[in-house]
């Protein structure tokens, strides 16, 4: 029979432990947030429709980001037991440049869009975490206004080259004088992706005020208080237009662009160059034959051609043919620091995180760049230490099996 007996107050005061109240309603939610799905919820519920799709959307079916997720997903790790991982070392070295972390900021467009601290939140918040920023030719903030938001941290700048050369070499022009050390050449926008969510909800640059999307800002005050109280939106390109983000790349952009033009912008630039949006081993080579310093792995997050290739599962292939001699970079479907941890033990150097980051953004500012980042490092150093690796480099293939799911038939089509 099991004793009963009456419980006395000292027993039960260890047993109620009451929570102080946290009164800054955004620090109590980003505190809530536990992985980067949890920040894009919030995000979801404090954004217009028009910019949350424009960040979360991709092009057409959306089948590339999904397929770019799913193949972080469909990973098994191999852990190493009886290792002495008490401490991780989670530092890295990349394109000349320390990284406190195997990831850095992605260039993202039109970034105070999302929320109106916009680029100098990233940057800031970069700044903090001693990992890279990229700035978009399509950013909200100038060049100088990023590079002062981190001034003793890495800025890369991201090009698009437009059918006005002139123009687009004096923003390179201007990054150099800047500071910014690394150059991030995009080649996979010749013509803007078929982004369909942005053209259902009628979406322009900047977001116009209209019965559906005053209807749709009852419930975000903030956002829309921030966004008519701040600085209006400028761009580096324009001051307003009236079309989708697809029609205006389709109008600024250059399709003409060749791998001439490439060595032309190498001898223009007196920093590191990368090549963003490689997509095929035969390009790899052909990129890294100009003398090229990196390459990005990406399909610009599904946003351009849907079913696109699997930067991931395209990795290990551009890894072989490349070997040491060319910095991989990889983006693409990072929603995990499980994610990053697979990309580097598959043979990336680097990752870069856009939608991550974003998804902070919207939840809370500078404050929710800073809590993805702070939750990215944490799975990280946890992955880490579970696989038995105290550092980046302990890490190789022999930690990750991709599992299929997406096979070639008898290799039709595939790209070598």
């Amino acid at each position: 029979m099991v004793q009963r007996r009456i419980p006395k107050a000292r027993d039960l005061a260890p047993l109620l432990q009451f929570k102080r109240p946290e009164l800054d309603g955004r620090k109590r939610r980003l505190d809530a947030a536990y992985t980067i799905e949890d920040l894009r919820r919030i995000a979801k519920r404090r954004t217009p429709k028009a910019p949350f799709d424009y960040t979360d959307g991709a092009a057409e079916g959306e089948l590339s980001l999904a397929r770019a997720r799913q193949a972080f997903k469909d990973i098994e790790f191999h852990p190493a037991i009886l290792r002495d991982v008490s401490a991780v070392d989670t530092s890295t070295t990349i394109l000349g440049g320390e990284s406190a972390l195997p990831f850095g900021i992605a260039p993202t467009g039109f970034t105070r869009m999302m929320q109106t601290e916009g680029e100098i939140a990233g940057a800031g918040a970069a700044c903090a975490a001693g990992i890279p920023y990229s700035l978009s030719t399509m950013g909200t903030s100038s060049i100088e206004d990023v590079a002062a938001a981190n001034p003793g941290g890495r800025n890369w700048f991201q090009l698009y080259m437009w059918k006005d050369r002139d123009r687009s070499m004096a923003l390179v022009e201007r990054a150099a004088k800047a500071g910014f050390d690394t150059l991030l050449v995009t080649v996979d926008v010749p013509v803007g992706g078929a982004r369909l969510r942005d053209s259902r909800n009628g979406m322009t640059i900047p977001p116009s005020l209209t019965l559906k999307t005053v209807l749709n800002a009852a419930p975000r005050a903030e956002w829309w208080f921030d966004f008519l109280t701040t600085e209006p939106l400028a761009f580096a390109s324009l001051d307003r237009w009236s079309g989708t983000v697809a029609q205006l790349l389709d109008t600024m952009f250059d399709p003409t662009v060749d791998f001439d033009d490439l060595r032309w912008i190498a001898e223009q630039w007196p920093g590191k160059i990368v090549v963003k949006g490689i997509q095929t081993i035969e390009d790899a080579r052909r990129v890294a034959e100009i003398g090229v310093d990196g390459i990005v792995l990406s399909n610009h997050g599904g946003r351009q051609l849907d079913r696109a290739p699997i930067p991931f599962r395209l990795l290990p292939q551009v890894a072989r043919e490349l070997g040491d001699a060319y910095e991989i970079i990889l983006d693409t479907g990072i929603m995990n620091g499980a994610d990053i941890v697979a990309a580097v033990a598959m043979g990336a150097d680097f990752t870069l995180i856009g939608r991550a980051y974003l998804y902070g953004l919207m939840a809370g500012g500078r404050q929710g760049v800073d809590r993805a980042i702070e939750i990215l490092r944490g799975e990280i150093e946890r992955t880490m230490k579970l696989l038995g690796a105290p550092s980046l480099a302990d890490l190789g293939p022999e930690h990750v099996t991709q599992l299929q799911r997406l096979v070639p038939v008898d290799g039709v089509g595939a790209r070598v």
